[in-house]
């Protein structure tokens, strides 16, 4: 099997390049950064693209795993826009014969309510909470016949995303979240995710939108505990409602941007709606047409990551 990874330079796609050559495939990474360790991509040729730039010359491959895109709910609209849609465009058309799989986001979901065991028709919808959801929902219409995987909350070794900010909220021997603790969520483990990326990569479907997402959601107060003693923190969950977060946080939005704060607030009504109120997916249609089989959310191990 000969892929190309897109985004290997990153956390997920990295990932992918490492689980497609321990398949033993012939994988060639591309990514943003003019140059990566061999070891996150599994030894796999490195080539610099930016997908918004001049094309290099490409190899034939079976089918190329689109892991690149802005994956961040701060900065300027029209970068996260160009990043996600045109890069997407650039992507699939650079590579016209091959299979084309695009890790997409839960994101792509309502928003403003709650995700209770989402099917895959249930996005997109009419409105989003910002450019990163938006422009996730619009770079998927851009793809005519693809796979699309759409996992929530990716964790595991090298995340830069979703355990840093966890981390951030610690506070002495609190653990600031939001919400009651009782909401159910679906998570979605690296691991998992590498998985469904090489089945939709090898088959048995050409196209078609999948939920990717660990075996089963967990509640959140027990997660984040799980999480804590497997880091070692010395604290426990402290919960604050969200009628009094959200608009403390739309306040430290706009102070951020007012004084163009590269780097978000701690916590945005963004990571406040992904949460503080069930975020579920059901993943039926990834288990039985793609041969997908996840497993359960675990953070063991998570003091090395």
């Amino acid at each position: 099997m000969r892929i190309g990874v897109t985004g290997a330079s990153g956390f997920v796609g990295g990932a992918v390049c490492r689980g497609a050559v321990d398949e033993g495939w012939q994988v060639w990474a591309f990514g943003r950064r003019p140059r990566v360790e061999s070891e996150h991509v599994g030894g796999a040729p490195y080539t610099s693209w930016d997908l918004l730039g001049a094309r290099p010359q490409l190899p034939e491959v079976d089918a190329v795993i689109h892991c690149a895109g802005s994956v961040t709910d701060w900065g300027p609209s029209p970068a996260i826009w160009a990043a996600n849609v045109d890069g997407t465009r650039n992507a699939a058309a650079a590579f016209p014969q091959a299979r084309f799989v695009h890790v997409s986001t839960a994101s792509v979901y309502d928003p403003f309510t709650p995700t209770v065991m989402a099917t895959e028709d249930a996005a997109p919808v009419r409105r989003y909470a910002n450019a990163y959801g938006a422009s996730k929902a619009a770079a998927e219409r851009e793809l005519d016949r693809a796979v699309i995987l759409r996992p929530h909350a990716i964790y595991g070794k090298g995340d830069t995303t979703l355990l840093p900010r966890i981390l951030g909220a610690v506070r002495g021997r609190r653990l600031l979240a939001v919400g009651d603790g009782r909401q159910r969520i679906s998570l979605t483990s690296v691991g998992n995710l590498v998985q469904a990326c090489l089945r939709a990569a090898a088959g048995p479907v050409r196209y078609g939108v999948f939920n990717v997402t660990d075996a089963e959601p967990v509640v959140l107060d027990a997660a984040l505990r799980e999480l804590i003693t497997e880091l070692g923190i010395d604290a426990e969950p402290y919960y604050l409602p969200s009628a009094l977060v959200e608009p403390a946080a739309a306040v430290a939005e706009a102070v951020f941007r007012l004084l163009r704060r590269p780097r978000p607030p701690r916590l945005t009504r963004y990571a406040i709606g992904h949460l503080a109120v069930e975020r579920t997916l059901d993943i039926t249609a990834a288990r039985t047409r793609l041969g997908y089989r996840p497993s359960a959310t675990s953070f063991r191990g998570a003091a090395a990551w």
